[in-house]
């Protein structure tokens, strides 16, 4: 069946919802941090024993739990920052590519400079991960600072009309301002997770020192404490589920974006074709960057793996699409 909605977007409105989009969700992991924190505050002060004077009740509003979670929400912010200001440097280290010159790479050169000319973009920095494994990724915070990176693994084994979709589907993912939300929602799920693990580190303690508390309200107490511990386990696991909902829709997009810079759909579909063969884990790639890649470098997602937590759609589909739009 064709997917119309598909066929008709308009690209430069699409990054705008896009955009849009994912600084809601920014916003929510945000919010579910400075929740968190509340929590994680109220539920060290109940351990501590401090209520405030002539409470029977839990039921207060806590000073440690807002206080930690400004803490939180300003570390959250300041983190967010950084990934928006430095996010593109500190992914190609963890991938540890390394930048090429026209004179190491000149094919590969060449294809950037056709696509960043049909996407209106300065070129970007062109950078090779030496590995057999066939995968590329982009990083960068704006167009004018951008990079794309790929394998040596796919330099060899695709030819130039495959490559020409590769870098076209790693341009729409700059031309469309999406890796950068990407990475500082990547960011923020790493700190809800430590925080996750601060909070649920926290019952341990709250067990030791409950006997030397009041006791009072102590049925109540312990009906918080479970709640904080529920919301600390269930957090990560949430904000993950939302990171991996703004990657699959961003591989559509960037999918969709590479037939309008290429004109081209079969390259990218064949490309897709002999990535969906050899998918594999390599040095360079790991859990923090994994969303980042045009494919899974750790899970083939095929046939049934929709999956709730698919980092990329599976690969029939973005070809099944992508073969609908060349019927247009």
């Amino acid at each position: 069946m064709r997917n119309k909605v598909l066929r008709r977007t308009d690209f430069m409105a699409a990054a705008r919802a896009n955009r849009r989009s994912t600084r809601w969700l920014v916003f929510t992991l945000l919010l579910m941090l400075t929740v968190l924190g509340y929590l994680l505050g109220w539920g060290v002060q109940l351990a501590m024993g401090h209520y405030p004077p002539e409470t029977e009740s839990v039921l207060f509003v806590s000073r440690w739990g807002v206080m930690c979670a400004l803490v939180l929400l300003a570390i959250g912010s300041i983190w967010t920052g950084i990934a928006f200001r430095s996010g593109d440097r500190i992914v190609l280290r963890l991938t540890g590519a390394k930048e090429v010159t026209p004179d190491d790479e000149p094919a590969l050169h060449n294809v950037v400079d056709e696509m960043a000319i049909a996407a209106g973009i300065v070129k970007p920095r062109v950078y090779v991960l030496e590995t057999p494994a066939l995968n590329a990724f982009a990083t960068g915070m704006t167009p004018a600072r951008s990079a794309i990176g790929v394998t040596r693994g796919l330099l060899d084994t695709l030819n130039r009309e495959e490559l020409q979709g590769v870098i076209g589907h790693e341009m729409g993912h700059v031309v469309n301002w999406d890796i950068r939300y990407a990475t500082a929602v990547g960011v923020i799920v790493g700190l809800i997770a430590l925080v996750s693990d601060a909070a649920l580190r926290s019952l341990y303690f709250s067990n030791r020192s409950r006997g030397s508390s009041s006791g009072k309200g102590g049925g109540n107490a312990a009906i918080v404490m479970i709640v904080l511990v529920a919301f600390a386990a269930l957090a990560p696991v949430f904000a993950f589920l939302v990171q991996m909902a703004v990657s699959r829709q961003r591989e559509f997009l960037a999918d969709a974006t590479s037939v309008r810079l290429t004109r081209h759909p079969e390259g990218l579909i064949s490309a897709l074709e002999k990535l969906a063969a050899s998918a594999q884990p390599f040095k360079g790639a790991n859990r923090a960057t994994q969303h980042m890649f045009i494919v899974n470098p750790f899970r083939n997602f095929r046939e049934r793996t929709n999956r709730l937590y698919a980092t990329h759609p599976p690969l029939e589909l973005r070809m099944q699409r992508l073969r609908n739009l060349g019927n247009d």
